[in-house]
């Protein structure tokens, strides 16, 4: 994988630090496609993460939020009876899936149903945070009186 240099978008981004860390992040192994997701826009402000988990219980299942980062990890139990496979098409292999968040996402809800893992994502912005309009005003008429426009007495 390349590096680029995002050195000419420090002049006019200012805390995108981490992004531009992660988009230079390289990862040693190769990707594992395991287990298949969607992520989709269900709103202005809201995403649906679908985690397809064919074979697991929602017991064997566990999902978690650290620091701007979604984990999900899967470890089947351990089967009793001692079952011989002629043939298993349906991967029982644990995994864990990490998904970068951004900042204000967090997660509202978390559904298993038919196998597949609903995982609801809202962007809570603050009120601080969020664009406001500033008043623009022009000083009084009489305020500059007697000043000449350096702010320096004329010789």
């Amino acid at each position: 994988m390349r590096t680029y240099d995002f050195s000419p978008f420090a002049r006019s981004a200012i805390g995108f630090e981490r992004l531009f860390d992660l988009l230079n992040a390289q990862v040693a192994e190769t990707p594992d496609n395991f287990p298949p997701y969607d992520i989709v826009r269900t709103g202005e402000d809201t995403f649906r993460i679908s985690v397809a988990l064919a074979g697991f219980a929602a017991s064997e299942i566990t999902v978690t939020t650290k620091q701007n980062m979604l984990v999900v990890t899967g470890r089947k139990a351990a089967q009793e009876g001692g079952q011989q496979y002629i043939y298993q098409g349906v991967s029982s292999r644990p995994f864990e899936r990490r998904f970068n968040l951004a900042d204000y996402i967090v997660v509202e809800s978390a559904i298993f149903e038919n196998g597949m893992l609903h995982i609801n994502l809202v962007r809570h912005v603050p009120e601080a945070m969020k664009p406001r309009r500033i008043e623009i005003t022009s000083p009084s008429p009489g305020a500059d009186e007697g000043k000449s426009s350096a702010g320096v007495k004329a010789a």
